[in-house]
């Protein structure tokens, strides 16, 4: 298909996309009618049936607990299928280049620099475990989390090199973590068919309010949210810095 028959397809598709969506938008009621009536329900039930202070975490992990799960698989597959695409370089025979920023050349972060990303570390895990432990309590939780999680792995590869950061970040063991947070979210929701309730029902003790314990089953759905995001990111992370810093051997 040569490029101008392309573009009348994609401007075709463009301006039928404008029509509906026009169509169905002028059908919707205000949008301040449907935050009002839904801030209003959600503000007025998440305290005193949940005994959690973040409505937002409610709404995700609770009342619309099920999107939420199509939400973290989208992400898990998406996840799965860059590792696909992004495989070849390490089926290939590939070497890594010899400096991530400037080929060619062997040069690496100053000892400061370096002494400062393993400080940054700890910090950075630290925080984001907060984040997804008192997601019920402040705002945050396991998507948040998760990306501050992941993120201090990117630092560990800013501060020295891909192969400490490969070394460090054991593949096998971080597509476990992702398997298993995204594996966690089903089978918490799962617990509520032992009392006969619907798939995602919240029937564990919701324990005191202002403490890490309360909200029943969304602290437990966070954390497994907070190790599929961190899990995921750290995985794509990989797959890009293995395709982009290495090059095929010359036979």
């Amino acid at each position: 298909m040569n490029r101008p028959l392309r573009e009348i397809f994609f401007f075709a598709g463009a301006i039928g996309f404008a029509l509906l969506w026009t169509a169905v938008s002028v059908r919707l009621p205000g949008p301040a009618d449907l935050r009002d009536r839904y801030s209003l329900a959600i503000l007025a039930r998440t305290f005193p049936e949940r005994n959690i202070t973040d409505t937002v975490s409610a709404v995700n992990f609770d009342y619309r607990g099920f999107d939420t799960v199509g939400e973290e698989f989208i992400l898990f597959a998406s996840v799965l299928g860059s590792m696909v695409l992004l495989r070849q370089a390490e089926e290939k025979n590939a070497k890594p280049l010899p400096d991530a920023i400037t080929p060619g050349r062997d040069v690496g972060p100053s000892d400061a620099m370096r002494l400062w990303i393993l400080a940054m570390v700890g910090v950075k895990i630290a925080f984001g475990i907060y984040i997804v432990d008192h997601g019920q309590l402040s705002p945050g939780g396991g998507f948040q989390g998760g990306v501050i999680l992941a993120s201090a792995a990117l630092i560990i590869y800013l501060g020295h090199n891909f192969d400490t950061f490969k070394r460090i970040m054991t593949h096998p063991l971080v597509e476990i973590a992702e398997a298993a947070g995204a594996a966690g979210f089903v089978i918490v929701g799962m617990i509520a068919w032992f009392w006969h309730q619907p798939f995602l029902t919240n029937t564990l003790p919701m324990g005191k309010s202002n403490e890490m314990t309360s909200g029943g089953t969304i602290p437990i759905i966070s954390a497994s949210v907070g190790i599929e995001v961190a899990g995921g990111f750290v995985l794509l992370l990989f797959a890009f810095l293995q395709e982009t810093l290495t090059v095929e051997e010359e036979h």
